[in-house]
């Protein structure tokens, strides 16, 4: 159980990176190599607790959203929820910037796409719930 947590916030960690290489509004402080590992990992642990807990609750109360719009919906949730970690990031003093609604909508999408491959390279026995 602790092996496939840490091995999700590493992905997650790994991805965030991925997307400040690749999307110009989002943006990686930090002053040395260790501050922005550092901050990777912090940011994929709130990107990791925004999933896990207002996900949920969204996708609950817009049920109907995603039936009328046939999932399309969940981009957009999916882009607000990263928004709102780069938010959380800033609150918290951390350099980790998310600079509005499109680098977010790209984000996600390049997030879920890293994690997806990523998931495919690790054998499954390490990535147990």
């Amino acid at each position: 159980m602790a092996l496939a947590l840490v091995i999700k916030v590493l992905v997650n960690a790994v991805a965030l990176w991925v997307c400040t290489l690749l999307i110009s509004g989002i943006q990686l402080g930090g002053s040395d190599k260790g501050t922005r590992i550092a901050t990777l990992i912090v940011v994929a642990l709130i990107f990791g607790l925004v999933n896990a807990v207002i996900k949920p609750i969204v996708k609950t109360v817009g049920c109907a959203f995603y039936v009328l719009t046939l999932g399309l919906i969940g981009l957009v949730v999916n882009a607000l929820l990263f928004l709102l970690v780069g938010w959380i990031s800033g609150q918290v003093g951390l350099p980790f910037e998310v600079a509005g609604f499109g680098p977010a909508f790209w984000g996600a999408i390049v997030v879920s796409i890293v994690g997806f491959v990523l998931h495919l390279v690790i054998p499954d026995s390490l990535d147990r719930e």
